[in-house]
């Protein structure tokens, strides 16, 4: 059956799911985890593996979160391929007719989008590419010699060296935007075209079905008088008020021919010799008329530069009000959850930030310069003959503050969830507790204190103060254990990424830039 998904509803897509994120029933966060990717795979830093879409693998991923950072309808923008303005290079023009009969010359592309047809030049300014040099000679284009630079409303040549390229302006990158969305292969277009203010001239100029551009596909021969100049010239279709200028070289054949009346309402049209009072000679000349996308070239530069793809940005940075990133350790995997929930609840997730692991506020001698090998186990014997098994995150010496996972690998299952024969803690899962039974106990095993430091299940609260200090400890603590914020295995896992180690330490910060595509 002929039949095609035409790239309208990736861009429809992309611009859906934009809109879902400013409203109230969707909420979506980053997440980084995975502190023991070598245990999991023991080259995992060289070549880090795919992850597997299954729920199996999301269960895991869950296991090994660390925190999460909330993305705002601020954190999200359409994207396009980055196509930058370089001297020399030679890039397609618009067309609105290419398919895979009708190529585009330069970047070999069987649609619009796949085309180089717009730029960014060293401003950040974007603008299409409306003649690349195309004539009869040179069917290809030409290279480009002069940067656009200009933000005139209507289209013309960047500079003086004849390159023939004629270049329309859109808009320019925000500094903000060039921050949070510019990547190395994207550029982003700006939010709410159809109301901003700031590129109200540019959308307000357009015209629908307007004509710009006329390739000559070819001169023709013996076309009257040498170097006549005829104006005028309408161009017929389903439109109105379209005309060129057509020029004679020395050799009676057309030289240029050049738009003087745009007009307006066009899908198709021709140019008119014979109503222009131009001679066709014994060869006629042909042309190529382009006509502009709906709306006029600015109108709706979603559909006009195809943007089917969506750029998701958040940083993890180190908060001394909530801190809920861990620093001391390592993170190997991003990726983003959609409608996740507050912990022991039903409830979506709000807060800005939220802890994906369980922190216990430790106490005893010699707290204060304690260390703890990340990814280290600990135990803690919570009842006669029951043991809760975790490892490290980090340690905060300041606060007594030790932040701890648990996976599949502590209770009896390999990292890839089969069971291991005669696992030392068993197969159950045992959380930790300020309420030991039995022959249980607050102390905790591991680090280098000794005899363990334990529980101090006197403490509740979100700070603490040390040496008329105020210490925020990102998690709220009941009796000495703080739980995870987030509700583990809630909402859906939409992207992962499995990447080389990454230490985190206390001054540094990560932008991750996510790219859907549609």
């Amino acid at each position: 059956m002929a039949a095609i998904i035409t790239d309208q509803i990736r861009i429809l897509n992309a611009r859906n799911f934009l809109d879902g994120i400013t409203t109230s029933g969707s909420s979506y966060y980053s997440f980084i985890g995975l502190p023991n990717a070598t245990d999991i795979q023991s080259d995992w830093d060289n070549n880090p593996p795919s992850p597997v879409d299954n729920f199996d693998n999301e269960n895991e991923i869950w296991e090994t979160m660390i925190g999460l950072k909330k993305i705002t309808s601020s954190d999200v923008r359409l994207v396009v391929p980055k196509i930058e303005w370089r001297s020399g290079n030679t890039f397609d023009m618009y067309r609105h007719d290419y398919n895979t009969s009708n190529t585009a010359k330069v970047s070999g592309a069987t649609n619009l989008y796949g085309a180089s047809f717009y730029v960014m030049n060293s401003e950040y300014r974007v603008y299409i590419c409306l003649q690349n040099g195309t004539t009869p000679e040179t069917p290809n284009g030409a290279p480009s010699l002069d940067e656009p630079t200009f933000v005139d409303l209507e289209p013309r040549a960047a500079g003086s060296s004849g390159d023939g390229y004629i270049w329309k302006y859109l808009y320019t990158i925000a500094p903000a935007d060039i921050v949070k969305f510019d990547s190395t292969n994207y550029i982003p277009v700006p939010s709410n075209w159809e109301d901003s203010t700031t590129n109200a001239s540019v959308r307000d100029n357009a015209v629908d079905g307007s004509i710009k551009t006329v390739v000559i596909s070819g001169r023709g021969v013996a076309l009257g008088t040498a170097n006549a100049v005829y104006t005028n010239v309408p161009i017929k279709g389903n439109g109105t008020g379209a005309e060129c200028t057509i020029t004679m070289n020395a050799d009676s054949q057309v030289s240029s021919v050049v738009v003087s009346s745009q007009g307006s309402g066009y899908t198709y049209g021709n140019v008119d010799l014979v109503a222009g009072g131009v001679p066709t000679g014994t060869t006629r000349p042909t042309f190529d008329v382009i006509i502009s996308p709906q709306g006029g070239h600015g109108a709706d530069i979603y559909k006009e530069l195809g943007a089917k793809n969506v750029l998701m940005y958040s940083r993890f940075e180190n908060d001394i009000q909530n801190p809920d990133f861990i620093t001391g350790n390592q993170i190997a995997r991003v990726g983003i959850v959609e409608k996740p929930s507050t912990f022991g609840t039903n409830t979506p997730l709000t807060v800005d930030k939220a802890s994906a692991v369980t922190a216990l506020k430790l106490t005893g001698i010699g707290y204060s310069s304690a260390s703890y090998d990340a990814d280290s186990f600990i135990t803690q014997t919570v009842a006669t003959g029951t043991t809760a098994v975790a490892k490290v995150v980090s340690y905060d010496q300041s606060t007594g503050v030790l932040k701890v996972w648990q996976d599949r690998s502590q209770s009896g299952f390999n990292t890839v969830g089969a069971a291991i024969t005669n696992p030392q803690y068993g197969f159950d899962q045992v959380d930790f507790t300020s309420s030991p039974t039995g022959e249980g106990s607050l102390k905790i095993i591991g680090g280098t204190v000794a005899e363990g430091l334990s529980i101090d299940n006197t403490f509740t609260g979100l700070s603490t103060v040390i040496n008329n200090r105020t210490f925020y400890l990102g998690q709220s603590f009941t009796n000495g254990i703080a739980n995870p914020e987030v509700a583990k295995y809630s909402g859906n896992i939409i992207y992962v990424d499995n990447r080389p180690s990454v230490t985190r330490s206390t001054n540094q910060k990560e932008d991750i830039k996510v790219i859907l595509q549609f």
